[in-house]
């Protein structure tokens, strides 16, 4: 019987360096999807091989996509076309990435087909609804668990009518599936937002030969167009790089370099809130690459003060919220994270799990309702904590060792697989090469 993994970090210690992280898991999974919905071969550098990633290679190789892997980071796609996918034979488990499950939904509402999704625990218990009743709108029949909220799914696609849609969440999955729904019905497809979400999707549509509309509040894709292959570049994830980019913010007399990191507008919330809290960050050669703008960053240690966070801004930094936890305790007086209720369906209650594990490192924190409040600075303790299975809380945890005088034990790090394989290479960088140390456990 294996054991699990767990990550010891002795702190305390101030980032130093010139890193690279890997590619954008958004933006590989969407770039496999919309590629094998293409007309020819095209490959995808710097693609994320993450546990997450991986099972929407797989999904699509169940279905006839032919993909390989020309390295380690290089994915060469030969696409089917929009009507070239085939019934898998099996059931395609989904894992634990909410990502593919809903994207997916989306291209098998179009099919011929029926298919049937499932994913780990975690998986299971995500609501999946939010995409079920617009895709079952648009003509697509689906069944699921728990009131058709809960995967396992079966879908049977078929004709799709087009649709105009308000997502009730601000959700970029939510939209994305629409979009992708939308290119199988006929006229346009119309997804309207109250507040801007990621826009991968759309850019990568735009870039594939897709008919694409946007305006303030409204995104429209035209059906029944055909996509054409092209080469696709990932940049570093800028949510990876958010935990080596905060925690260099924090301390002072810190001095790194992250190179080639994605500056999407609809993803550098993280980038305005430490501005806000006075941070040092020089954004550096922006540039445009596979329609995506990408940049290096080099960030600057100081004392930073609290800030309050306010509902709308949450959509933008909802992946960056742990992390940002983490630097409030750092801060000086009461950061107020406010309206982050999203957070509870996520791999874990990250709300209850922020809570948990910075309770357990000595800070001042509290969670009501669906606000998060933190009262800084106070240097944190050695302790052991949990990460609940959550690749951003193990992550989290595991750097708040650069503010402790001791060891932090991080317990159950294999799910930082699920989105940043080789995490505990880059944080030994970012240390020194004897303060990390990865360890196996009965649990």
């Amino acid at each position: 019987m294996s054991g699990k993994r767990g990550l010891r970090v002795k702190g305390p210690f101030s980032p130093q360096g010139d890193i690279k992280v890997p590619g954008d898991k958004s933006i590989s999974h969407r770039a496999a999807l919309l590629l094998a919905l293409s007309n020819g071969t095209a490959k995808v550098h710097g693609f994320l091989k993450s546990d997450d990633c991986m099972a929407t290679v797989k999904a699509l190789r169940s279905m006839g996509v032919r993909i390989d892997f020309e390295n380690e980071s290089t994915l060469v796609v030969t696409g089917a076309g929009l009507t070239g996918l085939s019934e898998p034979p099996d059931v395609i488990d989904c894992g634990n990435s909410g990502t593919l499950m809903r994207l997916i939904l989306g291209i098998l509402a179009g099919q011929s087909f029926t298919t049937f999704l499932t994913g780990d625990a975690s998986l299971r218990s995500r609501p999946m609804d939010r995409v079920i009743d617009p895709l079952r709108a648009m003509g697509a029949t689906i069944l699921a668990r728990g009131r058709d909220k809960h995967p396992p799914i079966a879908i049977r696609g078929g004709s799709l009518s087009q649709i105009v849609y308000s997502p009730p969440v601000a959700s970029a999955q939510v939209k994305s599936s629409i979009l992708l729904a939308g290119l199988f019905a006929d006229g346009e497809t119309e997804v309207r937002e109250l507040r801007m979400t990621r826009d991968h999707t759309e850019r990568m549509l735009e870039y594939l030969g897709a008919q694409v509309f946007r305006s303030a509040g409204s995104v429209k894709v035209r059906g029944n167009c055909e996509l054409v292959a092209k080469d696709i570049v990932v940049p570093g994830d800028i949510s990876s790089a958010a935990f080596a980019i905060c925690a260099a913010a924090a301390s002072p007399g810190s001095h790194l370099t992250v190179r080639g990191v994605g500056v999407n507008p609809t993803r550098t919330g993280l980038l305005r809130v430490l501005e806000r809290m006075g941070a040092d960050i020089e954004v550096l050669d922006e540039r445009i690459v596979s329609n995506e703008p990408v940049a290096d960053l080099v960030v600057h240690g100081k004392q930073l003060q609290a800030v309050v966070i306010q509902p709308d801004e949450i959509p933008d930094i909802i992946d960056e919220i742990p992390i940002l936890s983490l630097v409030a305790t750092q801060c000086t007086g009461t950061t107020s994270i406010l309206g982050a209720g999203e957070l509870r369906v996520k791999e874990s209650d990250r709300l209850r799990s922020i809570e948990d594990v910075l309770t357990r490192l000595g800070a001042s924190v509290s969670v009501i309702g669906n606000d998060i409040k933190v009262i800084g600075p106070t240097r944190l303790k050695p302790c052991t904590v949990e990460s609940f299975g959550d690749h951003r809380i193990a992550m989290m945890a595991a750097m708040a060792a650069a503010f402790v005088d001791g060891v932090i034990d991080v317990r159950d790090t294999g799910c930082i697989d699920t989105s940043f394989p080789g995490f505990e290479r880059v944080l030994t960088e970012l240390s020194t090469i004897d303060s990390v140390e990865s360890y196996s456990f009965m649990g």
